[in-house]
């Protein structure tokens, strides 16, 4: 859901600096609030539409257009301070107004390319850096950003990102004039600038550390590393580590590797049972250890679909709410067959026709 409301935002940004205002009349007042809402509103509609069609998804949070909203006018407004308008005000604001904000706006939902093609980005805004006299003094590599502001200092994964963007427009333009890089805070408008030295070394370096084999990557298991892992369905070191205390495992949102006892799909609900670790390989076996679940929505179309297809093999829960001794699972949940990734497949690409 997150997801959906940044690109709905961004998309609408995208959308409203390149709007076509030729043959308006210069003095016109009060168009862009209606506009701007009616952009957001039909990307709304799109990103709903993409979100439902996703096979595993949790609920559609419709409620959530208010603070989409809301992001988009902090990121105009951010916008509209960096090109020393008298007034900022959007309702205010005249097509002539607009156009100047336009001539700023040097690039928008572009893509960022390195020469040899290993590093891309995929770059918000590239604005004029201007003066109190409307000369332009370098550019400013803005990315838009709908979440939660930083208290403090930008955190370092972000200021990695944003001088990722600043150091691949300065690789690819060698005669550049003085570039900064910024986050643009929507919800609180507050910008954040990223400093620090050149980060393409540090990019090609993860880039031959990325290369495909035919062996995955060594697991490193660790409490908040995996707590955010998408892969955790199949990596049997994540559950070798919870079984040995590595990690927790015990909060209110869980995952699970276990077998069903018994499950009604009438009444959504049934008894799991917990699957110990054998091996490095991902083979699980029986344990004492029981509990009730409970399960709906999403969830339950999933374990529906593997229960009428006959599959029988333990089961990865993933982000199950625990309250006593019991699961609940719904749209916030995915429930997946436990197949652990030993070996992967290589496409040779000579054979590729």
């Amino acid at each position: 859901m997150p997801a959906s409301l940044g690109n709905a935002v961004h998309n609408s940004v995208e959308d409203i600096c390149n709007l076509d205002l030729s043959g308006r009349d210069s003095d016109e007042s009060g168009w862009m609030t209606p506009t701007a809402k009616a952009i957001l509103d039909r990307h709304w509609r799109i990103e709903k539409e993409s979100f439902l069609a996703t096979p595993r998804h949790p609920r559609w949070k419709e409620e959530l257009i208010t603070q989409a909203h809301d992001g988009l006018v902090g990121a105009l407004n951010i916008l509209c301070g960096k090109s020393n308008l008298s007034t900022t005000k959007l309702s205010e604001l005249t097509i002539e107004d607009w156009r100047h904000v336009q001539s700023l706006v040097l690039a928008n939902e572009g893509t960022l390319v390195s020469d040899c093609g290993r590093l891309m980005g995929r770059l918000d805004l590239l604005v004029a850096d201007i003066d109190l006299a409307g000369q332009s003094k370098g550019w400013i590599v803005a990315d838009l950003k709908t979440g939660r502001p930083p208290v403090g200092a930008l955190d370092p994964k972000v200021s990695r990102q944003l001088r990722f963007y600043r150091d691949l427009i300065k690789r690819n333009n060698p005669d550049h004039p003085k570039i900064r890089a910024e986050g643009w805070y929507s919800a609180n408008q507050t910008i954040h600038e990223a400093t620090g030295s050149n980060v393409i070394d540090d990019a090609f370096a993860a880039w031959e550390g990325m290369r495909p084999t035919s062996i995955p990557l060594e697991g490193t298991p660790e409490e908040i590393a995996c707590g955010f892992c998408e892969w955790k369905a199949w990596c049997p070191d994540w559950w070798s580590a919870t079984a040995d205390g590595t990690i927790a495992g015990n909060g209110t949102f869980r995952d699970e590797v276990v077998r069903i006892i018994k499950y009604d799909s009438d009444g959504g609900a049934g008894l799991l049972e917990r699957m110990a670790p054998v091996d490095q390989k991902g083979t699980v076996a029986p344990s004492p250890k029981r509990f009730g679940f409970t399960v709906k929505d999403q969830a339950k179309h999933q374990l529906d679909s593997l229960m009428q297809d006959g599959y029988e093999g333990a089961l990865f829960i993933g982000s199950a709410r625990a309250t006593s001794k019991v699961l609940h699972l719904g749209d916030w949940s995915e429930i997946l067959p436990w197949q652990p990734l030993l070996k992967s497949t290589i496409v040779n690409q000579e054979t590729v026709s």
